[in-house]
């Protein structure tokens, strides 16, 4: 028999339980909101470029221009196309048959030397009999140099050149002439040559960066003189950063322009305009009277 409990719920069911449970699912909010539909993948050539990019690509560009890879028209055609290009997929077609900037050159981060990629830069000879022979700019500079000044003088700077190789050896002779050698300051310059009634002076600078370019200066100078050092506040890198800016003026002189232009079309569309409404107006003038 089952025990009378006077009509009161059992133990297992205490007093108010499923009531309570009923209200509180009641008062639970019901989340109507439907779920954000995913965002349609962008492709990678529809992606907007950056000013970054743009430069990215240029350096390509500027550093064939200097290994010969392109002729300057070329090169004045394809930077034209990259500071116009809005998406990642105008840029590469105009890269497409380069190497990267870069490529294959062993550099310790984004702010690294200016190695070149290419072919091996064949050896260079400067002379100078009763003359003078400068290089200088922007130019590739050969694993070796040959530098010989006799009654002349030989001007050798590195400041803005490019290394495709780490090290590069000039040897030196200077027989009653001069050599002038400026390399930038953050590389490592050696000397192994001597003077002989002469003087050759290389002011020896060690680079904190063992991946810096080694520029080694040997040779000898009679009745002559040699001079190397480093050419203070020319740092390799800056020479990015120069270029960048070059890049940003020369932007802002095309935009500067085209904008000459565009206001140039429109003052000639309202030139005509008012010519036209005069010829109009004078028309209807004659055929009144």
């Amino acid at each position: 028999m089952e025990a009378d409990n006077g009509g009161r719920p059992g133990p297992e069911t205490p007093p108010g339980t499923l009531q309570k449970q009923d209200r509180l699912r009641e008062r639970q909010p019901v989340n109507m909101t439907k779920a954000a539909p995913a965002r349609p993948a962008v492709a990678e050539g529809d992606i907007r470029a950056s000013d970054a990019d743009r430069d990215r690509v240029a350096e390509i560009l500027r550093e064939a221009l200097a290994e010969g890879r392109l002729d300057p028209e070329e090169h004045a055609e394809r930077i034209d196309t990259v500071y116009r290009a809005k998406t990642m997929g105008e840029l590469e077609p105009v890269v497409r048959d380069l190497p990267a900037a870069g490529a294959g050159r062993a550099q310790p981060g984004p702010d690294a030397y200016v190695y070149g990629p290419g072919a091996p830069v064949p050896d260079q000879n400067l002379v100078a009999i009763f003359s003078a022979s400068v290089r200088k700019g922007r130019w590739q500079a050969p694993a070796r140099i040959n530098a010989v000044a006799f009654f002349g003088s030989v001007e050798i700077d590195l400041t803005e050149a490019v290394f495709p190789q780490q090290q590069v050896q000039i040897n030196v002779t200077a027989v009653f002439g001069s050599v002038e050698i400026r390399v930038p300051e953050n590389i490592t310059l050696r000397s192994s040559g001597s003077g002989i009634l002469g003087s050759f002076e290389v002011e020896t600078h060690d680079a904190e960066d063992t991946h810096a370019p080694q520029v080694l200066v040997g040779g000898y100078a009679v009745l002559g003189s040699v001079e190397a050092k480093p050419k203070r506040g020319a740092w390799i890198r800056d020479l990015r950063d120069r270029l960048r800016e070059g890049h940003r003026e020369l932007r802002e002189e095309r935009r500067e322009r085209h904008e000459q232009l565009r206001a140039g079309r429109h003052e000639w569309h309202e030139r005509r305009r008012a010519e036209r409404r005069e010829r109009r107006d004078r028309f209807r003038g004659g055929t009144d009277a």
